[in-house]
């Protein structure tokens, strides 16, 4: 039997059963100071409170005749607090709070907190200050970024981007902003593609998070949470910005309320939106800081029959509202361009500076897809200027629904346009149509705009995806300002004028430019038997094939055209 015992004891030993521990509940302690710390911010008037209960106590026990030196301490503390604060109502709170702490404290500290009413005065004191406390926006602001900052890595591990951890936040007027450490192979993107991941994990509203990459650091991102918009409302123009044409235009402000400034000095535009965008709204709010710049002339193109430019007609030097007018105005443009050009090279100088007596000219297209439409022989002087332009500053401005290479008469007008203003987009392609290939899987997310006005900026020193939203001009800002400027707009210099008096190498009848009505009349006219096909008459009339396909259809139901072949069209 001891030998049994013995061998069942050593397997036992061998063969131990593993243990189960059960751990207990919480303790009532444990879970009343995980509550204390977690509401610590709410309950900071009551601890201060106590605390200033505790030191009155000590010091009256050590101490009685301190009071001096609190009382000074006190006006240190308030003097700082008024000279220091973000806000005005802020200063005044702590200064406040701050003298009738110090008071209390220098008159218990010799009486002793227990005596009178002083524990009623504490009590009362407490109370009242901590009513604008509790109802204090950035207070109550930063308790969020507090908890969301412990629950990030709880988020990150389950949106995808593990490992990553809060550097440091900051709350501002709109909300807070993080800096992102991410882990090592994620990146910026990563973070972008999962935006609406981290507005759910964070519990924000849709649209509420931004991310911007760090400059200074591959590996960080910059992550803002906006606790309201700052752009859900109208921000109504104030007038012009500029006085010539070398300072930056304002056109309306970021959501963390910087100004969007942007320069059009040799800079070619690009402003891209859906219908109801609030594409007018831009124009009209750089057409008004340019009526107000004595050193720069207006041309217009309307193919709307001026609807949308017409209100600054007074404002123009010209206004072309046909398809004619348009390509006569841009074949100036060239002529312009080319004189300036000659001109500079034999001065032996690069750029053209403008003044008042040596004005830059702007050119302003509105839809532009109308011009390739139906003037098709613009485009050709539209990219000879968009090429050419900048260094004699002969510049474009061009708004379009839709940038698509087709509307823009080719890919060559669009790569030079150095300022992009993208509006509301109907579908996701079209920011990089708008902006550039990229800019959409980058964070530009144009698409989720949901306000007429609201734009991103690609331009020189506006790299990042910043959601902007632009001035509000209405008619009768617009009626204001042009008849403000309208007597003070500057002509073209004597080069640029002289280069417009020479012949035109156009065909002309009567002083005017061939009517492409004309043209079309006379070409099917005088087609041979087997008729002109469409190219052909494209090229013969300039205008473009939607154009052609319109009238030929309208001549067809009139009786005088006829489609002789397939594609190929003759006068019946």
């Amino acid at each position: 039997m001891r030998a049994y015992g013995r061998r069942h004891r050593a397997w036992q030993r061998r063969h131990s059963q593993p243990l189960m521990l059960v751990a207990d509940e919480p303790s009532l302690i444990a879970e009343l100071a995980r509550l204390l710390y977690r509401y610590r911010s709410e309950l900071a008037p009551f601890t201060t409170a106590a605390a200033l209960f505790i030191t009155a106590a000590f010091l009256h026990l050590s101490h009685p005749t301190a009071w001096p030196w609190i009382l000074g301490a006190t006006a240190a503390v308030i003097t700082r607090a008024l000279t220091r604060g973000e806000r005005l109502e802020e200063r005044i709170y702590a200064a406040t709070a701050t003298a009738c702490a110090g008071a209390w404290l220098a008159i218990a500290v010799t009486a002793g907190p227990w005596h009178g009413p002083l524990p009623t005065l504490l009590i009362v004191g407490t109370l009242a200050g901590a009513v604008p406390w509790w109802a204090h926006r950035r207070r109550r602001a930063r308790v969020r970024v507090d908890r969301a900052i412990q629950a990030w890595p709880d988020i990150a591990d389950s949106i995808g981007l593990a490992g990553s951890r809060v550097m440091s936040a900051v709350v501002d007027v709109w909300g807070w902003r993080a800096r992102i450490k991410l882990n090592n192979g994620q990146t910026v993107a990563d973070v972008i593609s999962r935006v609406p991941a981290i507005e759910s994990g964070l519990g924000t509203r849709t649209g509420a998070v931004r991310v911007e990459a760090d400059p200074a650091h591959a590996g960080r991102a910059i992550v803002r949470v906006l606790a309201q918009d700052p752009h859900a409302g109208a921000i109504p123009w104030r007038g012009p910005s500029v006085q010539s044409i070398a300072d930056p235009i304002e056109l309306g402000v970021f959501e963390d309320a910087a100004a969007v400034k942007v320069s059009l000095l040799r800079k070619h535009v690009l402003i891209g939106g859906t219908t109801d965008s609030g594409k007018s709204g831009v124009l009209n709010n750089i057409l008004g800081n340019l009526a107000a710049c004595p050193d720069v002339v207006l041309w217009g193109i309307d193919l709307k029959g001026g609807m949308e430019l017409r209100p600054w007609a007074s404002c123009l030097a010209r206004l072309a509202t046909t398809p004619a007018e348009a390509a006569a105005l841009l074949r100036d443009g060239v002529r312009v361009l080319n004189a300036r050009a000659e001109a500079q090279s034999r001065n032996g100088s690069r750029t053209w500076t403008p003044t008042s007596q040596t004005p830059a000219l702007v050119i302003v297209v509105d839809e532009y897809a109308e011009l390739v439409e139906q003037a098709a022989t613009a485009v050709e002087s539209a990219e000879s200027i968009a090429r050419r332009g900048r260094a004699v500053a002969v510049t474009l401005l061009a708004a379009n629904q839709r940038p698509t290479q087709k509307s823009m008469g080719g890919g060559a007008l669009r790569s030079q346009m150095s300022v992009r203003i993208c509006l509301r987009v109907r579908e996701r392609r079209d920011v990089d149509l708008i902006l550039d290939n990229g800019m959409l899987s980058a964070g530009w997310h144009a698409h989720t705009l949901d306000a007429p006005g609201k734009f991103y900026l690609l331009a020189d020193g506006q790299t990042q995806p910043r959601r902007a939203r632009a001035y509000l001009v209405t008619d009768d800002d617009v009626q204001a300002t042009a008849a403000r400027y309208a007597d003070t707009r500057p002509t073209l210099d004597a080069l640029s004028d002289a280069a417009l008096q020479e012949p035109d190498d156009e065909p002309v009848i009567e002083g005017e430019l061939i009517d492409p009505e004309v043209t079309l009349t006379m070409a099917l006219r005088d087609a041979p038997s087997d008729g002109l096909s469409v190219p052909e008459l494209m090229h013969l009339t300039g205008m473009g094939r939607t154009w052609i396909y319109d009238r030929l259809q309208t001549r067809a139901e009139h009786g005088t055209a006829r489609q002789v072949s397939r594609g190929r069209w003759r006068a019946d």
